[in-house]
């Protein structure tokens, strides 16, 4: 077995590494509203849950060369956000928000997304999602070294749930139904394959 000091490698040796054996990963497909008013979004796969009472995930948002993402600032700015779970049916439009546009351009308009109001925060969403939750910032922190941090920690307590009927029954969610895609290395995405159960010990 290889042994390999993450210290002697370069920011991109250790990314290849994290992205190839933290695998699959689910991806976040964030919405925010800049303070232009421009409808801003981003896919993410550094997402996850972070509590259930109150609910909350997690985002973490790479800086590029130093600069923060538009979404992070936007999050920051306005405190707002809304998370949509990427599935088999939405992945090439939400493929295309991952390219970088001006942050007077919008990606919603650019991967031809439907936007859907909210309720209870004024970021809306997309239509093309079967599940998307209304996000209030709870804690951002900046990781990374001190005069150029790496990376912002987004967390969100989620305050609205909307979940396609289709795939929601006695008080679950159908996996199949969802067909939630997640994230591989390089261009590589998974889907849902076999389920399989093991109980827990009591």
């Amino acid at each position: 077995m290889l042994s390999i000091d993450p210290a002697a490698l370069s920011e991109r040796e250790n990314y290849k590494f994290l992205i190839g054996s933290i695998i699959p990963r689910p991806i976040a497909f964030v919405t925010t509203i800049s303070k232009n008013d421009v409808l801003n979004g981003a896919p993410f796969s550094y997402f996850n849950i972070v509590s259930s009472n109150p609910p909350m995930i997690s985002l973490s948002i790479q800086r590029s060369s130093g600069s923060q993402k538009d979404t992070a600032r936007n999050i920051i700015e306005s405190k707002q956000f809304v998370v949509h779970i990427v599935d088999e049916q939405n992945v090439e439009k939400i493929n295309k928000t991952a390219a970088n546009l001006p942050p007077q351009e919008s990606e919603i308009e650019a991967a031809d997304l439907t936007p859907v109001k909210s309720v209870k925060i004024s970021v809306p969403g997309v239509k093309e999602a079967k599940i998307r939750m209304e996000c209030l910032l709870e804690h951002s922190l900046e990781l990374g070294g001190l005069e150029t941090p790496g990376t912002d920690i987004i967390i969100g307590k989620v305050i609205q749930f909307y979940i396609e009927s289709d795939i929601y029954q006695n008080g679950r969610i159908d996996p199949k139904a969802l067909a939630a895609v997640s994230r591989m290395a390089g261009n590589y995405y998974a889907k849902i394959g076999e389920m399989f159960e093991i109980e827990r010990p009591r």
